[in-house]
């Protein structure tokens, strides 16, 4: 038999195109793919755009930052209200306010720092100033203001006095004991600042001397109810957990004039607790009473 010997070729080349194509449908030989973009567009080399840097965080110092450390200044900190720095250094917190031209006393930031010693004091002199000559004129408890109507005279506002009570020597206050009751709990700087004294709810509170209400409220947080008195530069009391106040913010008060009712606001049964703050710090107020 006679071949077409120009016909192997051809014959030899599609074996070979079978046999690749079956080699591609193979598992064990998949077929190349190519790596396109999602996007359909051709692949690029290109590596891929660096992100943004993220933009700087704002480093703008807080309002009297260049004052932290001085004499005079405090820095505030986390759970520190105007009120409480202001009992802590002596002060009227509305004064913080003036002295710091703050907006809105209650937004202050941690880190900020505020003047709390009057503008133009010396700071560091502040507890080795002179006595003030003048003295704070106080009311004996058993005397009797003037006659007044008998409604009037049950008005918190009816029993104080005509002329306000100094408050600017440095003299020690005539001090008088807030309440009768007996006291529950001494002094002790670390747990107690101050007396706790025992009482039943509705019991008068009085003032241990004369002075001017610079806080009545209950926006300092373990204190409920609470009256502070500014008796002059050196000393202020506070009076917690009442259950009714008498008094109102920049009244002037005497001796012996009650100012609240005892209760157990912010406290776990009626007491008083009553302190005698010293250029803001605490002091034993056992130590300042009279015997009684």
């Amino acid at each position: 038999m006679q071949y077409n010997t120009n016909r192997i070729p051809a014959a030899l080349s599609a074996l070979a195109l079978v046999s690749i194509l079956a080699g591609c449908a193979s598992p064990k030989h998949k077929a190349p793919v190519e790596d396109r973009p999602i996007s359909g567009g051709a692949r690029s080399s290109a590596p891929a755009p660096a992100p943004s840097p993220a933009p700087a965080p704002d480093t703008k110092p807080l309002p009297g930052a260049e004052n932290a450390g001085k004499p005079g200044y405090y820095t505030v900190k986390q759970g520190d209200t105007l009120i409480r720095i202001a009992l802590e250094n002596g002060q009227n917190w509305r004064d913080l306010v003036k002295w710091n031209e703050l907006e809105n006393a209650n937004r202050i930031e941690v880190g900020q720092v505020l003047r709390v010693v009057p503008p133009g004091i010396d700071a560091g002199a502040v507890s080795a100033r002179p006595v003030a000559t003048a003295k704070v004129e106080s009311r004996p408890l058993d005397s009797k203001p003037a006659a007044a109507p008998a409604s009037a005279a049950q008005s918190p506002a009816a029993s104080a006095p005509s002329t306000p009570a100094a408050t600017g020597g440095d003299d020690d206050p005539s001090w008088g004991w807030p309440v009768n009751g007996p006291v529950t709990a001494g002094f002790d700087d670390a747990r107690n600042k101050g007396l706790a004294f025992g009482g039943k709810a509705g019991d008068p509170v009085l003032a241990a001397a004369d002075g001017r209400v610079v806080y009545a409220g209950s926006g300092l947080r373990g204190y409920g109810n609470l009256v502070i008195i500014k008796h002059n530069a050196t000393y202020l009391t506070a009076y917690a957990h009442n259950q009714t106040l008498l008094v109102k913010e920049d009244q002037a008060v005497r001796k012996g004039q009650k100012i609240a009712e005892m209760g157990s606001s912010d406290a776990e049964q009626v007491k008083l607790h009553f302190e005698v703050r010293k250029q803001g710090k605490p002091v034993d107020p056992a130590k300042l009473l009279p015997a009684r």
